[in-house]
């Protein structure tokens, strides 16, 4: 790393420095890789939550537990870095943890994008019934904004700590987002689906393929944590009323899919419904609404969200599908996203491959949706 960047017009700049901690996960290694990566950052240190056991990676760089990041950084203890020096961090520990760091280093001046749940939630309450635990940092919770830019981009701006979404929250908020917000939601039923990898690990750690392989299979129930997550958010859109989330796990290793079925208040047809998404969605970067039918497979490693709203034969329900990379959108690109929002740099920074198509244009749905 040289320690300065180059602005449009050729000016020498110091770059962000920046600190990731939890790197040995699976979002946290990538959102090591993507700050490694980034023209206007610096990173400036990786750490590992557990340093003391016979498998601290403590000494070891990146590219040796993760090959395929080829990131040239080894990780260190926090209490060996000058964090007084650094201008901001990710933070990939699990909430407890998460929560006492990001006290720590927001009172020395450092921006935090969390991605734990601890502060995903506007009530400590709601966090501590559905996690299981004391919230170990609720002075900080109304501090702390929701990291989904496409809904909270503004407030993203002032922000000093955010709660990165969760992926299961990411695709289904984004997929009913412009329903909630016209009363158009009177009841709905999210199936969603996700490779191995949800599960924040890979190699050794990773949930067992066998038993996964050749099979697909609900779990999280009855009640998955990134439930609260979608209610809460669809409340703030007006929407508060029944709600059923069922996750599944299907043998791929990172993708999501999420199918939602909503009775709508009232009959709403494929012009409105076409029309209501373009609305919604015409200008943002990273929302594509796909005239056909969305697959994960296209938007694996991207930060890219793809919407396809239709209704079903019988026009009774509206089907919204919405496909996200559960690492990448669901995870480590969009708290790159967020990471650039509280920087004041450019949203699409580092994540450049992955802007929708026609340079911030979404995918233009190309005829009415179908009928199933």
């Amino acid at each position: 790393m040289t320690g300065n960047s180059q602005n449009g017009n050729g000016i020498g700049h110091q770059r962000k420095k920046v600190l990731v901690a939890g790197a040995t996960g699976a979002v946290g290694s990538l959102v090591a890789e993507l700050v490694d990566k980034h023209p206007e950052l610096e990173l400036a240190g990786i750490t590992a939550r557990d340093t003391e056991d016979a498998k601290s990676p403590i000494g070891k760089k990146l590219f040796e537990i993760y090959p395929e990041h080829r990131v040239d950084c080894e990780f260190q203890k926090i209490s060996d870095l000058d964090l007084s020096a650094i201008d901001a961090a990710v933070i990939a520990y699990p909430a407890g943890p998460a929560a006492r760091l990001a006290t720590e280093l927001l009172d020395i001046g450092l921006k935090v994008v969390d991605s734990c749940g601890a502060f995903r939630f506007q009530s400590v309450e709601t966090y501590e019934e559905w996690y299981g635990e004391q919230h170990d940092a609720p002075h900080l919770n109304s501090r702390a904004i929701y990291g989904l830019p496409e809904l909270h981009r503004e407030q993203l701006r002032e922000a000093d700590l955010v709660g990165n979404p969760g992926c299961y929250p990411t695709a289904s908020v984004l997929a009913l987002a412009p329903l909630a917000a016209r009363n158009l939601i009177d009841d709905v039923v999210i199936d969603a689906k996700s490779g191995v990898s949800g599960a924040g690990k890979r190699g050794e750690n990773a949930p067992p393929f066998i038993g996964t392989f050749d099979n697909m299979r609900p779990y999280g129930i009855p009640g998955h944590k990134h439930e609260p997550e979608i209610r809460e958010q669809l409340r703030f859109l007006g929407y508060e009323g029944s709600l059923s989330f069922v996750p599944h796990l299907i043998p791929i290793d990172q993708g999501e899919l999420v199918s939602c079925y909503v009775k709508p208040t009232r009959k709403v047809g494929p012009d409105e419904l076409t029309t209501m998404y373009h609305d919604a969605y015409a200008a943002e970067p990273f929302v594509e609404l796909s005239s056909e039918l969305p697959t994960a497979r296209e938007v694996q490693e991207t930060n890219i969200c793809r919407i396809h709203p239709l209704m079903d034969k019988a026009q009774e329900r509206i089907i919204v599908f919405a496909t996200i990379d559960n690492l990448w959108k669901g995870g480590a690109s969009q708290a790159m996203q967020n990471l650039n929002l509280v920087l004041g740099l450019p949203e699409h920074s580092g994540i450049d491959s992955a802007v929708a198509l026609s340079s911030g244009a979404t995918m233009p749905l190309d005829r009415a949706p179908v009928s199933a």
